[in-house]
């Protein structure tokens, strides 16, 4: 499954963002820095109407520009406009020829106020939480396997906003 949506790169218009896994350790580093946590790119195809057709879910060693520079190489095809927050690494993604827009929705009432991240924040809770309910353990070396499985499904499904909505309800 992983290996064939990897070799089909998103195309048109998408939005991306950056997730973790796991939880924190007894080491006393919460948030991005915990040693227990593992990062990974989650990223979703639109359509003219902002509704999602395509989900990538990949893990990285970490938000870095060349990790993020390779990664768009593999998955994008050029031409592609990438909307994305204002974390660091994303801009490098237009080594890959394609177009990057960072938006920094943060307000007072609250982070997106233009709905531009809603979609792909659907998509990382569902499958977090889907994750969590259905397993004990998710190592982070078999991580990939398990996101992958719901990208498969997603991006095979009928009606892909049918089953994001009825994953977040």
């Amino acid at each position: 499954m992983k290996e064939r949506d990897d070799t089909q790169p998103l195309n048109e218009s998408m939005v991306i963002d950056d997730a973790y896994w796991g939880g924190k350790k007894n080491d006393g580093i919460r948030g991005r820095g915990a040693t227990s946590k593992t990062p990974f790119l989650a990223s979703i195809s639109l359509t003219e109407d902002a509704h999602p057709v395509k989900m990538r879910l990949s893990r990285v060693t970490g938000f870095t520009k060349q990790e993020l520079a390779a990664w768009a190489k593999k998955h994008l095809s050029p031409g592609t406009l990438v909307v994305s927050d204002g974390l660091k690494c994303f801009p490098t993604i237009e080594k890959a020829d394609c177009k990057h827009e960072p938006i920094i929705a943060r307000t007072d009432n609250g982070y997106d106020e233009y709905g531009v991240f809603k979609w792909v924040n659907v998509m990382i809770g569902n499958i977090k939480n889907a994750l969590h309910g259905t397993y004990h353990h998710v190592s982070p070396r078999h991580l990939p396997r398990y996101l992958a499985e719901f990208c498969y499904r997603f991006n095979r499904s009928l009606s892909c906003t049918q089953w994001l909505i009825g994953w977040h309800t």
